[in-house]
């Protein structure tokens, strides 16, 4: 146990005042230990108190704050208009090629590069399959892997397998009755015409059937199979070849359709970017709901930056041709999509 000592022992003072005793110590400190930073100060005393007015003046106060707003406001108004010139690095602008990826609608473009004439799908074998749908004449897509000639196909053939058979004998034949089995077979055919085109049409598919189809009308209207006619080449480059040199070997002609172009990876890539960008905004938006979907955000971000690696290599390689414009034209590319930095 510690021993214990008197508490007076050491607070007694010849006058018994504790303050006084507490003020003689602090002024044996202070006297005891030079104070070196009075050396180093380079503010004299009335600027110091001229700083320290400043700081606390009003009029000076409100003036920073002014300011500080105008140039918060001026740099809110900068990046809008920055943003506005280089538009939505995301979505870009609606074209009708983008507008036929979203709602499963056929787009077709002629040989010249312009979109192509509607007419309907059985045109090619005298039955129709809709009424009131058309469809590209030439081969679209439809659910389930088929196209509208095989459609229209089997149904003239189901057309004529269901058709009443003609009496042997037409005499015991009532041409009322006749004409009522043929009305009910065209309504009955009709009716499967329309459940059919019901069941065949993108419109109602699930996303996995129309991303599909959408990459392979990115690669009918992107592939180099068909661009190349009627698209120039690229310009040649400024570096004179050496005449000594033997000439370049020719290209291997193309099997089968283009799909690993950069035009067609990009188109099938904008593609993919519409649905997850359309799956977040149905949560709520990339800023509201979607923003727990962390899986498919990062996925959005990794397509994005990989258009945006893929649209830079195009440009520099095309040299801003014919191929490029076509590009950018059709899917809607803005400059945001490919210049600067992505920050989603």
């Amino acid at each position: 146990m510690p021993p214990r000592l008197s508490l007076t022992r050491y607070l007694w003072t010849p006058n018994g005042s504790l303050r006084q005793t507490a003020a003689l110590r602090s002024t044996s400190i202070a006297t005891s230990v030079p104070c070196s930073s009075s050396s180093f100060s380079t503010t004299s005393v009335g600027h110091a108190g001229a700083e320290k007015h400043k700081r606390w003046d009003p009029y000076a106060l409100a003036q920073a704050r002014q300011r500080k707003a105008a140039n918060l406001a001026r740099q809110e108004v900068l990046q809008k208009e920055r943003a506005a010139a280089l538009g939505d690095p995301i979505r870009g602008i609606t074209t009708p090629f983008i507008e036929s990826l979203d709602n499963a609608k056929p787009y077709a473009v002629t040989p010249t590069g312009n979109p192509a004439p509607h007419a309907s799908i059985g045109a090619d074998t005298g039955t129709d399959l809709s009424v009131s749908e058309t469809v590209p004449a030439h081969e679209t897509h439809l659910n389930y892997f088929l196209t509208p000639s095989e459609v229209s196909k089997v149904l003239g053939y189901s057309r004529a397998l269901t058709k009443p058979p003609d009496a042997s004998n037409r005499s015991t034949i009532d041409p009322a009755m006749e004409e009522e089995h043929d009305r009910i077979h065209i309504e009955r055919h009709e009716n499967a015409l329309r459940a059919i085109s019901r069941i065949v049409s993108l419109e109602n598919s699930n996303s996995g059937d129309r991303t599909r189809a959408n990459i392979q009308k990115c690669i009918d209207v992107f592939g180099r199979h068909h661009t190349d006619k009627h698209l120039a080449p690229r310009s040649p480059s400024n570096v004179a070849r050496d005449p000594s040199l033997p000439p370049p070997p020719e290209k291997t002609p193309r099997a089968g359709p283009d799909t690993g172009s950069p035009e067609v990876q990009i188109a099938i890539l904008t593609a993919k970017i519409r649905v997850l960008a359309n799956h977040l905004e149905g949560q709520g938006g990339r800023e509201a709901g979607g923003k727990k979907d962390k899986y498919n955000k990062r996925n959005l971000r990794l397509l994005v930056h990989r258009r945006q690696k893929m649209l830079k290599y195009l440009r520099t390689k095309e040299r801003g041709g014919e191929r490029w414009q076509h590009l950018v034209q059709t899917l809607g590319l803005t400059d945001g999509t490919w210049k600067g930095e992505i920050s989603l």
